[in-house]
């Protein structure tokens, strides 16, 4: 288990178009039970790699939900409708909250650490987690998005990600 140092704004990495992931082997796979471990020991639902400080496009995401933890790699949002606001936070603005609207339901493809692509339909809480750490990669941080700046009380139990 190696637990990474979360880079925090406003390190240039987290505002940077991620590199794709070519090569599938066991430096990624230690690099995907890295982040895991990290996002757990910071009790985040989400983590990307420029979080970590790596220009890729690699992601994670456990909401603790049925779907356990989802590994995104070079992911693509295919399809994406409706509407939800909801609070969001991120591990690299620690203690900053704001409303985001997102879309309800995502239809996502990505590959997997052996390489292998795959398609993941998320509602609710997961489509936002999910589009979330995806705009991480693409340079694209929550704080451009927030409708309205949530202090800890306002949060209603809302999660970090």
């Amino acid at each position: 288990m190696a637990i990474r140092k979360i880079v925090t704004y406003p390190a240039d990495i987290l505002e940077v178009e991620c590199e794709k992931v070519t090569v599938f082997d066991k430096k990624l796979a230690k690099l995907l039970n890295d982040m895991y471990d990290t996002m757990i020991e910071h009790d985040g639902v989400g983590l990307a790699a420029p979080q970590i400080g790596l220009n890729k496009q690699i992601a994670i995401v456990d909401i603790d939900d049925e779907m356990g933890t989802i590994e995104l790699i070079n992911p693509k949002i295919i399809e994406a409708t409706g509407s939800q606001i909801g609070p969001e936070g991120c591990l690299s603005f620690p203690g900053v909250y704001g409303e985001v609207e997102r879309a309800n339901y995502v239809k996502v493809q990505a590959q997997d650490r052996k390489g292998r692509t795959f398609l993941i339909e998320a509602e609710e809480f997961l489509a936002r987690a999910i589009q979330h750490e995806i705009d991480h990669l693409a340079g694209v941080l929550f704080t451009t998005k927030v409708t309205k700046y949530l202090n800890e009380s306002e949060l209603e139990g809302g999660e970090d990600e």
